[in-house]
């Protein structure tokens, strides 16, 4: 009697999707290393630590693995170290993500924390735009000024290529208002880069490119 092996359709016919970009300027020097097909694995060190908490929500939350070193000019602040971490992993997801065949493109998510509850929404469209509102508490979590927040999503979105809307809908506490869109962010990530099996191969644009 002759044994055959089980195997699962579409699991082994797509390689990682990976990427590593590093970004030297006078101002900071950060190494992003990124796999969309991960399981949510995280190296984070950029110097502020409610942002690595914040990033690894983005890892956990999206199932993917993330390196993130930067070195910044924090004795001024963490302007300039939040803004390149989302331009350059903006960056590395453009890189990973390819030519966008098979995704299912657009990726929506709610997250509540206690009191607190944001709505993300992305949109791998290759056109960048962002609309984000999110009325903060507090202008500072710990080290982390929540003005910040914008300039991290201002980057990534202008060199990842994506439409990306953010709404805290409800919440009174910064910590609570924060963590809820990063996680939200994360699920819509997840959602928008999961290869759909009845578009394999499909480019989901009726312009033929994204």
């Amino acid at each position: 009697m002759t044994c055959h092996s089980a195997t699962v359709p579409g699991l082994d016919e797509h390689p990682p999707r990976q990427a590593e970009v590093v970004r030297h300027t006078a101002e900071t020097q950060i190494a992003v290393k990124v796999n969309l097909d991960g399981t949510g694995q995280s190296k984070l060190n950029t110097g502020i630590g409610f942002f690595d908490h914040m990033l690894d929500q983005i890892a956990r939350h999206g199932l993917i693995d993330l390196d993130i070193q930067a070195i910044g000019d924090l004795h001024i602040d963490g302007h300039h170290t939040v803004e390149d971490v989302g331009i350059t992993l903006g960056q590395a997801f453009a890189k990973a993500v390819g030519d966008k065949k098979g995704i299912r493109r657009y990726g929506h998510a709610y997250v509540p924390l206690d009191e607190a509850l944001s709505r993300v929404v992305v949109d791998f469209s290759g056109r960048p735009g962002l609309e984000m509102h999110v009325p903060f508490k507090s202008g500072a979590i710990g080290a982390f000024d929540t003005q910040l927040t914008y300039e991290f999503f201002q980057g990534f979105v202008n060199h990842a290529f994506v439409t990306l809307h953010i709404d805290n809908l409800r919440g009174e506490n910064a910590h609570h208002q924060a963590e809820t869109v990063f996680k939200a962010f994360a699920r819509a990530l997840r959602a928008a880069l999961e290869r759909d099996p009845r578009s394999a191969g499909v480019i989901p644009s009726t312009k033929g490119s994204l």
